[in-house]
């Protein structure tokens, strides 16, 4: 019973992370890559079925595949969520006076930066277009 309680709860949040990403789409201020992990991230947790459904859509295609499946990202990609995490990072980091713990967040940050500069491939957005156009037109989805 609680199995699947928690599993029906994962994938509510996959579809409130997957509108809050489409929503992005349409907004530039609202990160979209960031909550479309969050979104795939809940929805492998709960339910094969939802996350072969997420998958298969063309918003997962157009803005995760390539960072799933070749660890590439476009430089406003990066941007948007390094940006946001920071922003998230530095509420707390304002808010403690314990130093360690502020060592700590300017230690996650530097880490953030490491991995997303030396661990993710910056593609050019027309490569990136021409990566996602070769997969579409290799597996007929549009």
């Amino acid at each position: 019973m609680v199995k699947s309680i928690t599993k029906f709860l994962y994938i509510v949040l996959g579809f409130i992370f997957f509108g809050l990403g489409i929503v992005g789409i349409v907004l530039p201020i609202i990160p979209t890559t960031p909550l479309l992990l969050l979104a795939s991230f809940f929805f492998v947790k709960g339910s094969e079925k939802f996350d072969r459904w997420f998958k298969g859509t063309s918003i997962y295609k157009k803005h995760l595949e390539g960072f799933v499946k070749r660890r590439e990202m476009t430089l406003k990609q990066k941007l948007t969520i390094l940006l946001t995490a920071d922003a998230m990072i530095a509420i707390p980091f304002i808010i403690l006076d314990n130093i360690w713990l502020k060592l700590f967040l300017v230690a996650v940050v530097i880490y953030k930066y490491y991995y997303f500069i030396t661990k993710i491939k910056t593609v050019a957005p027309e490569d990136y277009a021409l990566h996602q156009q070769a997969f579409f037109e290799k597996t007929g989805h549009k």
